[in-house]
């Protein structure tokens, strides 16, 4: 096993000792991608990571993944064919890991109170498949993987770090790029430039899109999630334009995709001056909130760090959402930032800091950046310039 990837089962099994806890199952999915560096998606077959307290993890999975999963840095590899039962093997499977007294001849014996278990369960294994696990360990206590894994994703390492970093210079890219166009936006329509904004990301390194492309243009920018449309940007447009795409972690033995996740709200042409104060208004929100964020400060801080500015700015009922939300493997995570989360915030947690205002039927302003906490404070992951201004304006304001 890859060291990186080693380091990360044996972290979890630390965290099943001190919870007392004996096995954890995975099931396809980011907990599974994070272990061991196979993505894929889940299927009515049994694919399931086994990782013991102690010892080595087993991994379990149809006969049609074999060549696929040679790869996989898991030493003790059970595959099983169409033809056999799945139960089987996962009743095998515990019993050679002495899990709650299981057999692997008979599934299970009468359990004693000496043959309790507990295991934790991926938190979006199928219904199904954690009915067998059930049946092959009748008297275990199950309980959600999340409790022990939850607390080492939120800690990103080095080299998550490194590809986050590296998408987050793809979208402040491609972000100069679409701004730089200046007038030329007029006339576009939405769907038109998220398809422009899609093709930049991939030509630039990246690898699909984290999330569907948000381009929302003038009253449509009001609306926190609108799905881009027809409508063209015209003159004095405020435009939302959300986006972000995956980059490949660099783990041997395996992989992982990192996103970025980046928010610009820009006028081409002159934007009205209630835009204008809106805008900075959002923009010191941010500020206020990144300036708040160092190793031991809560998350509900950090939010209210934020919406304090716009409530005494009079829009407080117009931030609509949470200021943040955790980026790993998944582009939503924990930690989320809102305002009355009590989670400590710790080095190498990611998330964003992305405060909005949106006047309905008007017009919408957010602005969103990743951000890494650091051993004493906070490092942007996004630099790209936040400012409303397009074209020549842009480009004589960042000469």
């Amino acid at each position: 096993m890859s060291s990186v990837l080693g380091a990360r089962v044996s972290a979890l099994q630390r965290r099943l000792d001190e919870q007392d806890a004996d096995l954890a199952v995975c099931f396809p999915g980011p907990n599974l991608t994070y272990l061991t560096g196979f993505d894929d998606s889940p299927s009515e077959r049994h694919l399931l990571l086994f990782v013991p307290r102690t010892g080595a993890p087993t991994l379990v999975a149809p006969e049609l993944y074999e060549q696929q999963l040679r790869a996989c840095p898991i030493d003790d590899l059970r595959v099983w064919a169409d033809e056999d039962d799945p139960l089987d093997v996962l009743a095998t499977v515990v019993s050679d890991l002495d899990i709650g007294g299981v057999q692997a001849t008979g599934r299970s014996t009468e359990p004693t109170p000496a043959d309790t278990a507990t295991v934790l369960v991926d938190d979006r294994m199928w219904a199904t498949f954690t009915h067998d696990l059930r049946d092959v360990l009748p008297a275990a206590t199950f309980d959600l993987l999340s409790t022990a894994i939850e607390a080492l994703r939120i800690r990103k390492d080095d080299v998550e770090l490194d590809a986050l970093r590296r998408s987050a210079s793809i979208a402040d890219r491609v972000s100069v790029e679409i701004r730089s166009r200046g007038t030329g936006l007029i006339g576009t329509s939405e769907t038109a430039l998220a398809a422009e904004i899609e093709d930049l990301l991939e030509a630039y390194g990246g690898d699909d899109t984290a999330f569907d492309t948000i381009v929302a243009s003038g009253p449509n920018a009001a609306l926190p999630h609108h799905h881009s449309g027809p409508r063209e940007i015209e003159a004095g447009d405020p435009v939302v334009l959300d986006f972000g795409t995956y980059v490949d972690a660099d783990v041997d033995g395996g992989t992982g995709r990192y996103p970025s996740d980046q928010t610009r709200t820009i006028v081409a042409g002159d934007p009205s001056a209630a835009y204008e104060r809106v805008h900075e208004v959002v923009r010191e929100a941010q500020s206020a909130a990144i300036d708040a964020i160092e190793p031991g400060v809560t998350a509900g801080e950090i939010d209210r760090a934020a919406r304090s500015v716009i409530a005494d700015a009079g829009y407080g009922d117009a931030f609509v959402h949470r200021t943040g939300h955790g980026v790993g493997l998944e582009v939503h995570e924990p930690p989320y930032i809102v305002a009355d989360s009590e989670r400590e915030l710790e080095p190498g947690t990611v998330f964003s800091v992305e405060p909005g205002v949106y006047l309905p039927e008007e017009f919408g302003v957010r602005i969103e950046d990743l951000v890494v906490v650091t051993a004493d404070g906070v490092e942007r992951l996004n630099d790209s310039p936040r400012g409303w201004e397009t074209g020549a304006q842009f480009r004589d304001r960042n000469s």
